[in-house]
């Protein structure tokens, strides 16, 4: 199990976790920081699904805040699973810049 996979999975945990339980806002910023780190490992091949993912689950995550009983849940499940891919999303995009400007 490598570095990038247990701090995916702390996201994705702490994605989940966060929607039940109050969580500080400090907490809260792990999940960037956690996507930082996975998007640091993103194969050339995923860059496109990653940035795409991150603005998809960002615009789609109040969609389901009408659903009777979990939709609180769901929308903040899916606005933190945002959040934590929106850190991988930008840190693709920042190695794309210094690639760019390197050469």
């Amino acid at each position: 199990m490598t570095v990038y996979r247990i701090f995916g999975l702390i996201g994705v945990a702490l994605a989940v976790i966060a929607a039940f339980v109050a969580i500080p806002p400090v907490a809260l910023l792990a999940l960037p920081i956690c996507g930082l780190v996975v998007g640091w490992a993103a194969p050339a091949d995923s860059h496109v699904r990653v940035i795409v993912s991150a603005l998809a689950l960002t615009a789609f995550a109040g969609a389901f805040n009408a659903a009777p009983a979990v939709g609180s849940y769901l929308t903040a499940i899916i606005a933190n699973l945002g959040l934590f891919v929106a850190g991988g999303a930008l840190m693709i995009i920042f190695k794309n810049i210094v690639n760019r400007l390197k050469s």
